[in-house]
């Protein structure tokens, strides 16, 4: 039989039986909906995540008191962090002497929850409070549209100064210049010299409502602990010459602040470093339970799909035992049989597996639906789901395709 009259007839084989076939189909199709759609959701917020995290530049790195994200880290683990020594503005200091291979080292200390205003206006009382330097812009990829970025001399002053998200631009200056005013945050005076361009997010981060002013500033009127008692510890941004210096700078880094901070040889780095990477890396970590739980589940309805698929076909055979005799006397070979056979239940299969990806990228996708999320769509799942469902049609359509290719041609022919 030609591979055309073949593929015709396993679908004529197929649509005989509609109601058995849609049965069958029904446990594969929630299968592999099951699969794709977990994966789907989790590549739509994956993709917005990863856009989110990549704040730093190729050349990047950060270092820090406390893991990025938390991610992998339980309680005691988080307790026994809590003990570690901030790190400081003289680890800054240092790193910018002793690391020959970096081009901007900053410092930045965060805060949230604070209030701006402007005569009439004000913010609401949710906005980000950044002490920073001037290497804030580069190192962040969050780059001053309108005025000026801080410069050295503010620093060295703990000049009385802002750069302002754009968003508290809107709000504030909705229809003047905002450069040279002067803003009330929090009570204290400050003077506008400069506003972030615009950056939007899908996941809610405020890269807009926020405000930066200089690090020694922000140690002067905020003091040098949190709401929480505890010791502030900066945030370390070093950037190298190169992408491909990066690893280098980071271990030049790592010998410096580990000296800095009197660790032995035998003892564990009581800081962080991440990149881009590394925290794209450690988000994959943690949706891994989600995607393998995701993919065991489709596994199980794929099995029990497959045991429908098998009994089917073996009724299919036992149905058609005439027919198979018939074929054998005018000529068909055990290989044409079996091959038969085969084409059915993987067609009957991928039938059920395309409807399953159709199905399972339209619910994964509800995600972006009802969030600001781009679609998305997994191409490598398709080409998983579809080979899968292949793996299945021929490891189930196996023992049916024997069955028929085995049959004796006479007692075939004499089969009531």
């Amino acid at each position: 039989m030609r591979p055309l009259e073949a593929f015709r007839s396993a679908l004529d084989a197929i649509s005989a039986h509609k109601l058995r076939s849609i049965l069958t189909l029904v446990g594969i199709v929630a299968g592999v909906a099951a699969i794709i759609s977990v994966m789907t959701g989790v590549s739509v917020v994956q993709s917005a995540m990863e856009a989110e995290i990549s704040v730093l530049g190729s050349r990047t790195f950060q270092a820090q008191k406390y893991p990025p994200g938390g991610f992998g880290f339980g309680h005691r683990d988080m307790e026994r962090i809590q003990r570690w020594p901030p790190l400081t503005v003289e680890h800054v200091e240092a790193i910018r002497e002793r690391v020959p291979i970096v081009d901007l080292v900053g410092a930045e200390l965060w805060d949230w929850n604070h209030l701006a205003r402007y005569r009439d206006q004000s913010t609401e009382p949710n906005l980000v409070l950044c002490g920073g330097t001037p290497e804030y812009a580069d190192n962040n990829t969050h780059y001053v549209e309108l005025g000026r970025n801080l410069s050295d001399e503010d620093i060295r002053v703990s000049r009385r100064v802002a750069v302002i998200g754009y968003k508290v631009a809107e709000r504030l200056f909705p229809f003047v210049d905002p450069i040279g005013k002067t803003i009330s945050l929090d009570g204290n005076r400050l003077t506008v010299q400069g506003v972030f361009a615009e950056k939007t997010s899908a996941v809610g981060a405020r890269f807009d409502d926020y405000v930066l002013i200089p690090i020694t500033l922000y140690q002067r009127l905020y003091g040098s602990r949190d709401r929480g008692g505890d010791e502030r510890s900066v945030n370390i941004t070093v950037r190298a010459l190169t992408p491909e210096l990066l690893e280098d700078a980071m271990e030049q880094v790592r010998v410096v602040l580990r000296a800095e901070r009197g660790l032995d040889v035998r003892d564990e780095d009581n800081f962080f470093f991440f990149t881009n990477d590394s925290q794209i890396k450690a988000f994959n970590q943690a949706t891994a339970g989600l995607k393998a739980g995701a993919f065991v589940l489709g596994a199980v309805a794929l099995l029990v799909a497959g045991i429908g698929i098998m009994n089917i076909m073996l009724v299919a055979v036992t149905e058609r035992t005439r027919e198979i005799g018939i074929r054998k006397a005018v000529g068909a070979t055990r290989a044409a049989i079996l091959g038969q056979f085969l084409l059915e239940a993987v067609l009957l299969c991928n039938l059920g597996g395309l409807l399953g990806v159709a199905l399972g990228f339209g619910l994964g996708n509800l995600v972006a639906a009802f969030t600001e999320f781009a679609v998305h769509v997994p191409l490598q799942w398709v080409l998983g789901g579809v080979g899968f469902c292949t793996a299945v049609g021929l490891v189930f359509g196996m023992w049916p395709a024997l069955r028929a290719a085995n049959l004796a041609p006479v007692e075939a022919l004499r089969y009531e």
